[in-house]
């Protein structure tokens, strides 16, 4: 009897494990193309997972303007390696994101390395949800929260 309640509680946890995978499966990710074409020249409206708001201006030149806050941060943005990359001039928050496409005017981050350098990040790690936004302007269709 014992050795069926095993096997119950081990065919339930891989189907736990087996879902997950299939969601994390499920993400298109951006190429770079994609990504460029999405915010070359545009302004972002987002949230970071803990509800902070925040602002980027992404220029046609690469250049970039972080807003949050009563703060502004200059520096640059790139395509590296399948990621998108913010990095500032005078603060080492930023780093280098894989870019999902929930909806026509939503775009997911998820964190995956500190510098272009090093992106887009160690093979088979998982990259972490960061932020959400939508490009102003235009409807807005994002919700709080990861979708995954």
């Amino acid at each position: 009897m014992q050795g069926w309640r095993l096997c119950a509680v081990l065919c339930a946890a891989f189907a736990a494990v087996t879902q997950a995978g299939a969601a994390e499966q499920a993400i298109a990710w951006l190429e770079g193309r994609e990504i460029a074409s999405a915010l070359a020249g545009k302004t972002l409206e987002g949230r970071y997972a803990s509800g902070r708001a925040f602002t980027e201006r992404y220029g046609p030149d690469g250049s970039i303007a972080y807003m949050e806050g009563g703060r502004t941060l200059g520096g640059h943005w790139s395509v590296t390696a399948g990621t998108l990359c913010t990095i500032y001039d005078t603060d080492p928050t930023g780093g280098c994101f894989r870019v999902s496409r929930v909806s026509d005017n939503c775009f997911e981050f998820y964190f995956t390395a500190r510098t272009e350098v090093a992106a887009p990040g160690p093979n088979g790690a998982k990259p972490h949800w960061t932020a959400r936004g939508s490009v102003s302007g235009q409807a807005s269709a994002c919700q709080d929260g990861a979708s995954v």
